[in-house]
């Protein structure tokens, strides 16, 4: 079957190869159909599993594409030869990665930016597992595309991937300043029970990079938005920062292991279980006081705490 295979993608850049030739009654080069002959190659050679012979094949489409002044189609096929490097049996991710973001820049040049944007995300999801820097890049781009084409949910999501990534690289003050951007889009178009969470998230960032001042600064102006006062985000938030004020680890404890907070995105979860208050060297006392509001939670005792070390999975 694969043996099969090749053989067809051979006898299409055959084709491909006739197509270009001219002579004294063809006088140009037709470069349309060595493209789509090159297209059908790249598919055999994909079929074959011959990953760097479809990468090949699909650079020498994007080549005619280009020629014919068809950049729109150029630029599905870099993708395509992008997409062939990642699944080449020696992946070679920089270079997938390199061919995504040129095909981007190949479709902001068509006038196609919702397509740039969508591919720069793919891009950022296939770098991430091995190169969480480049993926916030990524996605910090993709999201500057949609924003520049008031697409603001998508880019306020794609600035939400940025945001968990920067966490996840402990960049905090980078996380703070990429939060309160996406926090601004969804308030800008009235998604508020989104800025509650976003408010949550900016306080367990402020707090964990020590500045009290700033986290209590994003609950006063989050009680500018509809809803906000009395919510259990804004109760649970009031507790947290009273805790944290007065040294009070079983406080502080028992919100960030509520509910509302441990449910959080897995960085930010990760964040409220290892807040620790000024001081208290990481101990929680064995009190017996009521949860307050939105910060419901029974405290384990000491001897437990490394059941919540890592993280939640």
């Amino acid at each position: 079957m694969a043996a099969q295979k090749i053989n067809e993608a051979h006898e299409h850049i055959t084709k491909a190869e006739k197509c270009l030739k001219t002579s004294l009654t063809k006088w140009k080069p037709d470069y349309d159909s060595a493209a789509s002959e090159y297209a059908k190659a790249a598919v055999c050679f994909k079929n074959a599993k011959q990953f760097d012979q479809a990468k090949d094949a699909y650079l020498k489409e994007a080549e005619y594409h280009t020629e014919n002044k068809a950049l729109f189609h150029a630029a599905k096929a870099i993708e395509q030869a992008g997409m062939m490097m990642k699944v080449s049996r020696t992946p070679k991710m920089p270079e997938a990665i390199q061919y995504i973001e040129k095909a981007c820049m190949m479709y902001m040049e068509n006038g196609t930016p919702d397509t740039a944007a969508m591919a720069l995300d793919r891009a950022g999801k296939l770098i991430e597992p091995i190169n969480l820097d480049k993926a916030v890049d990524l996605y910090q781009k993709a999201a500057g595309v949609f924003e520049n084409e008031d697409r603001l949910r998508q880019a306020a999501e794609l600035l939400g991937k940025a945001s968990r990534l920067l966490v996840r690289l402990k960049r905090l003050d980078e996380a703070a300043v990429a939060l309160q951007k996406e926090k601004n889009m969804y308030k800008e178009i009235e998604n508020f029970p989104m800025c509650f969470k976003k408010t949550t998230a900016q306080v367990l960032i402020h707090l964990h990079r020590g500045d009290y001042v700033a986290a209590d600064k994003c609950v006063r102006e989050s009680y500018s938005l509809p809803g906000y006062s009395g919510s259990e985000d804004s109760v649970a938030m009031e507790t947290l920062l009273q805790g944290y004020d007065e040294q009070d680890e079983d406080q502080v404890y028992r919100v960030c292991n509520s509910p509302l907070l441990k449910y959080m995105d897995n960085d930010y979860a990760k964040l409220a279980i290892s807040l620790r208050v000024p001081g208290g060297g990481g101990k929680k006392k064995k009190a017996a006081a009521a949860p307050q509001g939105g910060a419901s939670g029974t405290p384990a005792p000491a001897e437990e705490d490394d059941d919540y070390e890592g993280g939640l999975c």
